[in-house]
């Protein structure tokens, strides 16, 4: 039988063996070379390795209580949240009840899932120009990740719908006493924009408008007309999906 890890070796080195003697464990540094994350990625590259791999390259450690290794724990999270999208999602709270996940290894997950939110927001450098829903939706779902309630944003453009700036709205169930026109168009005649794309999302991750979404949108349509700014869209971001409210006929 193996000994238990001394006191210079962390748990994220033993995962349960092959043999079937049920507390008999290997550690990944006796994996072949090829077979240990860190090795695949620095030899064959990131691409190549799974996301419970590259989990664990974040976690670092499994959990010494139940002899489980980062590879293990980085799996548990994953079948717990289904997918990585949703493990984006997590509180702290949800992450840590998670054997072996506590407030640091919660947050440095938070922390990686930020940045990816942020690096794929690089791009929309102001004057960035929208000539579909489809290419609005690809820009912004990521900024929508995290949040477990409604965002309202706006985006402001010029006249060749280039984009001036974006800014949130609201955060809360959408309804006429949170999202008034005065409100949204405040922000727009200060930016002197000649048109406007709302946005929005749905944390069921079901873009289908609601009634008061449709209500809200002629709304807006409205207040833009009387002040010569275009609505050109409204459209409700789902978790794969988005719906164009102009598509649809209501804007």
């Amino acid at each position: 039988m193996a000994s238990r890890p001394g006191p210079e070796e962390t748990s994220e080195d033993y995962m349960p063996a092959s043999t079937p003697a049920p507390d008999v464990l290997r550690r990944i540094k006796d994996w072949p070379e090829g077979e240990r994350p860190r090795e695949k990625l620095l030899s064959r590259g990131a691409e190549v390795l799974s996301d419970a791999e590259l989990l664990a390259l974040i976690l670092r450690t499994g959990d010494a209580g139940s002899k489980t290794t980062a590879v293990d724990q980085a799996r548990q999270l994953l079948q717990e949240f289904t997918d990585l999208f949703r493990l984006a999602r997590a509180t702290t709270s949800e992450l840590c009840r998670i054997a072996g996940i506590g407030p640091a290894k919660a947050a440095e997950l938070q922390a990686v899932f930020e940045l990816a939110r942020r690096l794929s927001d690089q791009h929309l450098l102001p004057r960035a120009q929208f000539c579909s829903a489809d290419a609005v939706f690809r820009r912004y779902r990521n900024r929508f990740l995290h949040h477990n309630k409604e965002v309202f944003m706006v985006l402001m453009l010029d006249a060749k719908n280039r984009l001036i700036r974006d800014m949130r709205i609201s955060e809360g169930s959408l309804t006429a006493s949170i999202v008034h026109p005065r409100e949204v168009f405040s922000a727009v005649v200060r930016e002197s924009a000649a048109g406007v794309i709302f946005l929005h999302n749905h944390p069921s991750g079901d873009p289908n408008p609601s009634r008061e979404d449709i209500n809200i949108t002629r709304r807006l349509k409205d207040g833009g007309e009387l002040l010569g700014i275009r609505v050109l869209d409204h459209i409700i971001i789902g978790h794969d999906s988005f719906t164009s409210l102009a598509d649809n006929g209501h804007c």
